[in-house]
């Protein structure tokens, strides 16, 4: 069949990389444009366009994919199917009807579970143990369709947004093309969703990601590693009148023998930053000061004396 993809971070890439080592006709690649980062605000090529340049695939990355030129460019490849994932854009019923066998996406969670922008981070948030990829058949409603095809995941007790994805993404590669496959046999069957089990996975935003010490020592300690690579959890030390934002990278949760209150810095050492939380205490083993650069707990405080009885926050 011919194919067009649509994607455009790095977890998109392995399924772009599967599709055209397939037996299928990657006829089309969609990304994001390009768009500019870092210090010097140069532009740079989402992770997908510069790999679909590497192999030498036609690539056109709209503003905006709905409107009516883009429609027309991406119709013009007569394609079979359109594949989706992670493109970023939502796509509207007169694109999804232009492939002649209809537009599937792998969406990074067991649906209903889980629904919407990010939900990696929202599994690893609720402490979920399993999670895994739907290929679904797109629909009108945002992650409503029917599902073709859905494989289970294990969540690790140390796994992050970033190690995680990484997992999914393979997994992601491989169900669209099994999914692309059973279409074109003829031998797909998809299932509704239970509506009853729908949960949802909003984007997340930087104000989440302020650790609230009252909270159980688990729920933060999940939060350092749904956070990463962004916005990433952060609390505050106050030294010298001035308040500091420190960044959390690496943390495990302790109990809190003594009874402090949440925030209150309870050891201080080579172990790493102890802090009591609503329930339990959380050990900080990974941090980043502002201005400064990620370093381990022990080097932190080394440069940077934290004492036990002050509080973060």
């Amino acid at each position: 069949m011919r194919l067009v993809l649509f994607g455009t971070p790095a977890y998109a890439v392995p399924s772009l990389e599967a599709l055209a080592a397939s037996r299928h006709e990657v006829a089309l690649v969609v990304a994001q444009p390009d768009r500019a980062a870092g210090r010097s605000r140069r532009l740079m090529p989402p992770p997908v366009a510069a790999r679909a340049r590497e192999l030498g695939l036609d690539l056109v990355q709209p503003e905006k994919p709905n409107a009516r030129a883009a429609r027309e460019r991406i119709a013009s490849c007569e394609a079979d199917l359109f594949c989706v994932v992670a493109y970023g854009h939502v796509l509207r019923e007169r694109l999804l009807a232009v492939p002649a066998r209809g537009a599937i996406n792998a969406h990074g969670s067991l649906l209903p579970r889980w629904r919407g922008a990010a939900p990696v981070a929202r599994a690893i948030l609720a402490g979920d143990e399993t999670t895994g990829v739907s290929v679904q058949v797109m629909a009108r409603e945002v992650d409503a369709g029917d599902v073709l095809l859905a494989r289970e995941e294990r969540v690790r007790p140390d796994d992050t947004t970033v190690s995680l994805s990484g997992r999914l993404a393979r997994l992601s590669a491989a169900l669209l093309v099994e999914a692309a496959g059973a279409i074109e046999s003829g031998e797909a069957h998809a299932t509704s969703q239970d509506a009853s089990r729908v949960t949802l996975a909003p984007k997340l935003a930087k104000r989440e990601a302020e650790i609230d010490w009252s909270r159980p020592a688990a729920e933060t300690e999940r939060a350092v590693r749904a956070f990463q690579p962004w916005p990433v959890a952060f609390t505050f030390v106050e030294k010298g009148g001035r308040r500091r934002r420190l960044q959390v990278l690496g943390a495990r949760v302790e109990k809190n023998a003594g009874g402090a209150g949440p925030g209150t810095v309870l050891a201080a050492g080579e172990e790493g930053l102890l802090v009591a939380a609503g329930g339990g205490a959380l050990r900080l083993t990974r941090l980043k000061p502002e201005g400064g650069k990620a370093c381990e707990a022990a080097a932190f405080l080394r440069g940077h004396a934290v004492a036990p009885g002050e509080r973060l926050g």
